[in-house]
């Protein structure tokens, strides 16, 4: 169990808009049971992870938000076509040859400059309908971009000098499906084409929460997978993961980007985080 004094992170990972929901559900969960893990010394999103981290660090109330993924579908959030097959085959072909992670990553950002997606204005509009136009918080928000030009991963905070606004919206720009986001005359691309959680970044905390909706693959070209991001944190402090379960998992569906899956995830997040209180609260302390 955490003591006073020790350094805490939490870590929220990608899954599309049904991941929203489910984080969203699974930390309003938590706070109903008296577990409470928004005061994290660190908070580190990546792609819908970077949009409830936002929410968390910028005062948003978990059970407001929890009953408006319940509610209406705002007219912001669209359907999209999602393909999942012609997903992986496009990453495949591109990856087919890459010598190393950040080549592989420039190869699926060559992918994601060629992608026919909304205009940038448009993408920001809908962003900016989830979390506002916040300023940076005081208490550290970590949110993961992809440059598409050359690969580099970047782990941006206050102190990078991107406005929060674009660096969550580029952190949500899945390639070939949203497009890629212009900061400083650069363009940036979804987080999680390095990892779905960019977990390591919490390295050197001593207690680390989890959460993510997918676990990513094994044996990625892109950068480290789970498994290997959790051996790194376990090497040097305590980490737990909560992984979506399986009534979770079939909430998510086919196309995870869907707007339809909001409240079902919602739902099954929310049933979770009750359920799983207890062993996040020995974990966190």
């Amino acid at each position: 169990m955490s003591s006073p004094g020790r350094s805490r992170a939490l870590v929220l990972g990608g899954g599309g808009i049904a991941g929203i929901a489910w984080e969203i559900g699974l930390l309003s969960g938590l706070a109903a049971s008296g577990v409470h893990v928004r005061d994290a010394d660190l908070v580190v999103g990546t792609s819908a992870g970077s949009i409830v981290g936002t929410l968390l660090r910028t005062g948003a109330d978990l059970e407001e938000l929890y009953a408006a993924q319940l509610g209406p579908v705002p007219p912001t959030e669209r359907a999209v076509p999602f393909d999942g097959a012609a997903f992986f085959a496009s990453f495949a072909a591109a990856l087919a040859g890459a010598t190393g992670q950040q080549e592989a990553r420039a190869r699926i950002g060559a992918l994601a400059l060629r992608g026919r997606t909304m205009p940038e204005s448009e993408r920001l509009g809908v962003i900016g309908a989830r979390i506002g136009t916040p300023e940076w918080p005081g208490r550290r928000l970590v949110v993961t971009v992809v440059d598409t030009a050359d690969g580099e991963f970047l782990a941006v905070d206050r102190d990078t000098g991107f406005p929060l606004l674009e660096a969550v919206a580029a952190s949500c720009a899945v390639p070939g499906v949203y497009p890629p986001i212009t900061i400083g005359g650069r363009r940036f691309m979804d987080g999680g084409m390095r990892s779905v959680t960019n977990a390591d970044l919490a390295a050197g905390c001593d207690t680390v929460l989890v959460v993510a909706p997918m676990a990513g693959t094994a044996g990625s070209p892109l950068g480290p997978s789970l498994d290997d991001e959790m051996a790194t944190l376990r090497g040097a402090g305590e980490a737990h993961l909560v992984l979506a379960d399986e009534t979770a998992v079939r909430a998510f569906g086919t196309n995870p980007l869907d707007p339809a899956t909001r409240e079902p995830c919602a739902r099954a997040g929310r049933a979770q985080g009750e359920r799983v209180a207890e062993e996040v609260r020995a974990a966190w302390g």
